[in-house]
């Protein structure tokens, strides 16, 4: 199971309702509203961990949920705010927006940690909507609900070499034997299923990030093998370490080995091959053909197109100080600085449009429809025009005021009354 990709459903926190109450002491009269605020719902938050370097952990939990905010109570007491849900990831992980592909974020370089859904906010408690004209206030504000989003992770790995080749060509090997990494290493084919990165100590405080890139074989660019899972960990690497068995131990031609990398590499990403390559013909000690030279053959194919030939032996270590020598002075030339990927997905957060309102019948039989939703419709609203009319019809159905008017038994030819107005009901 590969864990360098995964698809997860998140949610941020619903708000907390505001709470509807009224003081009630003795010897305290006209006490008046004094429900709280809701509690703010609690945000989906990414960060990085240096201690992980694969997204195995979200093989296993799929759904991300932060906890909502709580209702607001009694004597002005707020609700409490709901906990942040923190959800780790390695670094180099991108975000993704899974139905467009967008991205949302990459866990890269300076950012460390990064709000990806901001939870609800916190409905008002009725102790806000007092007014001189409203004194009693039977209602609150209900809390915003949490934002969701099904996303997809990637994790493309940040180092200075990628090493990459076909399987068994002594990727994992020359890594360990250069590093201070520690990949399993054996003689069959996609050993290496997750990256693998290494520092290369060179002394005199030179260093440099080597990564080996799991093996690809001819059709990775169009999926065949473990191909996108791996070609993706490419994208951010400086230089193309090209790792081939020049003791063709399996058969295999190393010339064409190369060609076929190549080919993939252009099919997948053609940017990739503006990147500086070098090739390390591997496996010299297992050479024992004196008629043929594989070296000289790599040299004469791929030297006059600019990418220079090592021989190496990944096992003995020859050759292997005058290859790191020369991936470091091609390191000296090229902007070392992590590749981020730009944020092209923002969330959109609904409007607060969830003012409240009341529906009750009173005493002489009459439907009264108050609160802040309505006296701010009715603001800007004006009702003497055909326009306005219809807009304040639109306005009661699409806000189910109407379903509201309908729960509370309302019939044709009955009055209702909203600050001031009043009208007969009709369907």
């Amino acid at each position: 199971m590969f864990t360098d990709s995964a698809k997860v459903f998140i949610r941020s926190g619903n708000g907390g309702n505001g709470h509807v109450s009224f003081r009630r002491e003795l010897y305290v009269p006209n006490g008046g509203p004094d429900g709280g605020d809701g509690g703010k719902g609690g945000d989906i938050i990414f960060e990085v961990d240096d201690g992980l370097n694969t997204l195995v952990d979200f093989r296993h939990v799929r759904k991300y949920v932060a906890q909502s905010g709580e209702e607001g109570g009694k004597r002005r007491c707020h609700g409490a705010d709901g906990k942040d849900l923190i959800v780790k990831v390695p670094e180099g992980t991108v975000v993704k927006d899974l139905e467009s592909g967008k991205v949302i974020t990459d866990m890269s370089g300076d950012n460390r940690r990064e709000i990806i859904l901001k939870g609800g906010r916190g409905g008002l408690g009725n102790m806000h909507f007092a007014t001189s004209t409203m004194q009693v206030p039977k209602y609150a504000q209900p809390g915003q609900p949490g934002q969701e989003l099904w996303i997809q992770l990637e994790l493309k790995v940040i180092a200075d070499v990628g090493l990459v080749g076909f399987p068994n060509v002594g990727k994992s090997t020359l890594l360990s034997r250069v590093s201070n990494a520690r990949p399993k290493i054996a003689n069959y084919h996609f050993t290496t299923l997750n990256p693998h990165l290494g520092v290369v100590n060179l002394g005199d405080g030179n260093s440099f990030v080597m990564a080996d890139i799991p093996g690809l074989i001819e059709g990775a660019s169009d999926g065949a093998g473990l191909g996108h899972e791996f070609l993706r960990h490419i994208e951010r690497t400086k230089v193309l370490l090209h790792v081939v068995d020049a003791a063709s131990v399996e058969g295999r031609d190393p010339v064409e080995d190369i060609h076929t990398i190549i080919n993939e590499l252009s099919t997948y990403n053609p940017e990739l091959l503006k990147l500086p390559q070098v090739i390390a013909a591997n496996k010299l000690d297992a050479l024992y053909d004196e008629e043929h030279d594989p070296l000289k053959a790599l040299k004469d194919e791929f030297e006059p197109k600019g990418i220079p030939v090592f021989g190496i032996s990944a096992v003995s270590g020859e050759g292997v100080n005058e290859l790191l020598g020369h991936l470091f002075q091609v390191l000296r030339t090229v902007d070392r600085t992590p590749r981020v990927f730009e944020k092209e997905f923002e969330v959109e957060y609904q409007a607060d449009r969830n003012l409240p309102y009341t529906v009750e019948r009173s005493d002489d039989g009459a439907f009264v429809v108050e609160g802040p939703r309505i006296e701010k419709m009715l603001g800007y609203t004006n009702l003497d025009s055909e326009k306005g009319f219809d807009f304040f019809q639109k306005f009661l159905k699409q806000n189910g005021i109407l379903d509201e008017l309908e729960k509370a038994g309302i019939s044709e030819g009955d009055t209702v009354r909203m600050y001031g107005l009043a009208f007969e009901y009709y369907k």
